[in-house]
């Protein structure tokens, strides 16, 4: 799959594309990521790119006319017999949750826009803007914290990238675990600082260890994301053993202590 992604910051991702275990997966192109700056698009010898909104206020948008030659060349590159969906990062869009994160996992990649300042004209938008996407209810300076955020969930869930196949199976909100969140997790050494591991880790029992990971994840789910569990229940996903640990789940308790 291949991602273009349109930004005044390049060098922001830099460090992104070249860390971590993800950087497999942009390494050897199973997630192709290419950067694009609409200032080498920009007006006069200034490569102009953004100007004063009409109507008065603080700050500078992004003007149409840059974006759109930048849009053009990526279009070119691709030359996609379909064209890739155009995404912009901004407050009005879905919130990026991991059902989001799949759906672009199955995909074959997008054109990333990462605006900046007060924003992007709004010409732009109407006439090219496909999809728009929010990674919460805050702001930030510019689209490029969402767009490496988008990147770096798709990029874990391609074959290969991470060191255990199994491990994105595990991971909070996967459907393979009913949409719950993920549960508590330890390691060497089994006593640390008056601190042990929960004995039902350590006997080797597969079956036991499986249930106690379970109870774990209800617990946790239902005193943190309540509206995760009632999704859970209404698509039937919850067993008679489920709602029992539910039940006895009191507020407040220790997720280890059931």
């Amino acid at each position: 799959m291949r991602f273009d992604v349109i930004t005044l910051f390049p060098e922001l991702f830099g460090p992104f594309l070249t860390s971590g275990v993800t950087r497999r997966a942009y390494q050897d192109g199973r997630v192709d990521v290419h950067l694009w700056n609409p200032r080498d698009y920009g007006e006069g010898n200034y490569r102009r790119v953004d100007d004063r909104p009409f109507g008065g206020g603080p700050g500078m948008v992004l003007m149409a006319e840059p974006l759109y030659l930048t849009l053009e060349a990526i279009r070119a590159a691709r030359q996609d017999r379909v064209p890739a969906p155009l995404v912009l990062f901004s407050p009005i869009g879905e919130s990026i949750t991991q059902a989001v994160v799949n759906q672009w996992a199955a995909g074959e990649g997008a054109i990333l826009l990462c605006g900046r300042y007060e924003g992007v004209d709004q010409r732009f938008i109407d006439a090219y803007v496909d999809v728009q996407l929010s990674l919460g209810d805050f702001v930030l300076s510019g689209g490029e914290i969402p767009a490496m955020a988008l990147l770096d969930a798709v990029a874990r869930l391609q074959p290969g990238v991470l060191g255990d196949a199994n491990s994105s199976l595990q991971d909070s909100f996967n459907p393979a675990l009913d949409g719950l969140l993920d549960c508590p997790h330890y390691t060497r050494p089994e006593h640390w600082r008056g601190r042990s591991v929960p004995p039902e880790l350590l006997g080797g029992n597969h079956a036991q260890i499986e249930r106690w990971r379970r109870e774990q994840r209800l617990s946790i789910t239902a005193r943190a994301r309540p509206d995760l569990i009632e999704r859970a229940r209404a698509s039937g996903a919850l067993s008679v053993d489920d709602e029992h640990v539910l039940r006895r789940a009191a507020p407040g308790q220790s997720p280890t202590e059931l």
